[in-house]
């Protein structure tokens, strides 16, 4: 079947876009200092790219961006078709050694930027970008990932995921993809608990398999307690078994995610502040003084220009400026973005600020993508890894999200609010007689926030509360 000519155009257009949306949503997700590292990295690998002169910048999404094409804007490349038969005079063709002393120069000025450890949600991402999934799926999957804890724990169910998700996204894709998340490596990752970790890193070629799922799956906490004699009556195992299992148990890992936690102090860099003004107006802008500005050099413009180069040398001139182009253009829509975005959660959340953690509002991605007419996923990656610094100090971007309940009263309140009032009710109790879950449930019920229990002790785990009994004091 033949296509006509505007059906080329068009696939010709999906075919050359691809390439630049893949690179302006990876440019999104980047941190600060994970972004200043791309931005070295293309540096040293495309010669047309060049630092500029940093200038003071006032990043209120209004001025220009600090990775400035303002030169280019007034001359605009030409992009001419290239004519073969014409030779390019040996004196203006950049030879492979300059080319590469130029790379070498600008990779040394780059030296002294800060390197960022690799996270766990690195290593996930990339695994997750191997897997051939439904998009929406891949999009849990990315969401899921997002909210693991350091430990690798997600401290979310399926069904608050896909609810906080948003979108269009159905519990069996919410499943799914947490079977995928729960396939990558490091093993155990992505469990909601620890008997659901240990599970997880169990294989054919685990020693005393069997043994071990019995003990994890139905005796962990006689475990936790020692209770030896208790397993053995119940499973009908040798104590000799029972101690060679737990032998292998203590080859697990219960947080295979805090393998990444890097050793010694830890430095948030923030990518955004917020200041309130004279009128108590809170306003936001990017902390990007720090990144480099980059610009097209003139003088390779010119020799692209010259109509007596070679195809060859003139056609590797125009991709680099393309590649070029499309990364000066990334950067900026990763700023324009990202405080669209971090603008709109602000505006939903100024009683936090205002008053404190707890006034924190229920709130979900898909509310700020619409706000900010973008795709649920663009929000997802806009946030991800992020960091605030506020008047009430400095917050993960996704810490302003999450779902809520309804009050007694009616009015709708966030989890994190549940959270903040379960700490304070602990905190007040008799220590020598510390509350039960179903204690704490009626002490909540009482203050107008009625919760199941099971939620009650999913957040005390979640904030590492020990049980009633643990907590005693004598």
């Amino acid at each position: 079947m033949r296509l006509d000519t505007s059906q080329h155009m068009k696939m010709d257009m999906r075919l050359r876009m691809a390439p630049r949306m893949i690179q302006s949503m990876e440019i999104l997700q980047l941190p600060l200092m994970a972004l200043q590292e791309r931005i070295d990295q293309e540096l040293s690998e495309n010669p047309i790219l060049e630092l500029r002169e940093a200038g003071p910048v006032e990043s209120d999404g209004d001025e220009p961006s600090s990775t400035s094409t303002t030169d280019e804007a007034e001359n605009p490349v030409e992009m001419p078709e290239f004519d073969g038969g014409e030779d390019w005079n040996d004196s203006h063709r950049p030879s492979r050694a300059a080319l590469s002393e130029e790379a070498d120069r600008k990779h040394d000025a780059m030296q002294n930027m800060a390197s960022r450890p690799r996270t766990l949600h690195d290593d996930l991402e990339e695994q997750i970008g191997f897997l051939d999934c439904d998009p929406t799926v891949r999009a849990l999957c990315e969401y899921i990932i997002h909210n693991l804890d350091e430990n690798g724990y997600l401290n979310l169910s399926v069904n608050e995921v896909v609810r906080d998700f948003g979108g269009e996204a159905t519990v069996a894709q919410g499943e799914e993809a947490l079977g995928l998340v729960q396939k990558l490596d490091p093993p155990g990752v992505g469990a909601r608990n620890l008997r659901e970790c240990l599970l997880l890193q169990l294989t054919p070629d685990t020693p005393s398999r069997d043994v071990l799922h019995v003990l994890i799956a139905n005796h962990l906490d006689d475990l936790q307690q020692n209770r030896l004699p208790a397993i053995e009556k119940k499973t009908g195992l040798p104590l000799d078994v029972i101690k060679d299992g737990i032998a292998h148990l203590r080859h697990l890992d219960p947080r295979p995610g805090a393998r990444y936690i890097a050793q010694g102090a830890q430095y948030v860099v923030p990518d955004l502040i917020v200041e309130a003004d004279e009128h108590g107006e809170y306003k936001v802008r990017l902390l990007d003084e720090h990144t480099p500005q980059l610009g097209i050099s003139r003088y390779y413009q010119k020799l692209l220009k010259n109509k007596q180069g070679d195809a060859a040398a003139r056609e590797f001139i125009q991709k680099k400026i393309q590649s070029a182009r499309w990364l000066i253009e990334s950067i900026e829509q990763r700023r324009n973005t990202l405080l669209k975005v971090s603008r709109a959660i602000i505006e939903h959340q100024k009683d936090f600020l205002d008053k404190g953690p707890e006034w924190i509002e229920p709130l979900k991605m898909q509310q700020i993508a619409d706000l900010v007419h973008v795709h649920v996923t663009t929000v997802s990656r806009a946030v991800d890894d992020k960091w605030v610094q506020t008047p009430r100090g400095i917050f993960a971007l996704k810490r302003f999200f999450g779902g809520g309940t309804t009050t007694t009263d009616g009015e709708e309140v966030a989890w994190e609010t549940i959270k903040q009032k379960l700490l304070e009710i602990i905190a007040k109790e008799d220590k020598a007689n510390p509350l039960s879950d179903e204690e704490i449930v009626e002490a909540l019920s009482h203050g107008g926030f009625p919760v199941a229990r099971r939620t009650v002790t999913k957040y005390r785990k979640a904030l590492r509360i020990p049980s009633s009994r643990q907590r005693k004091q004598f």
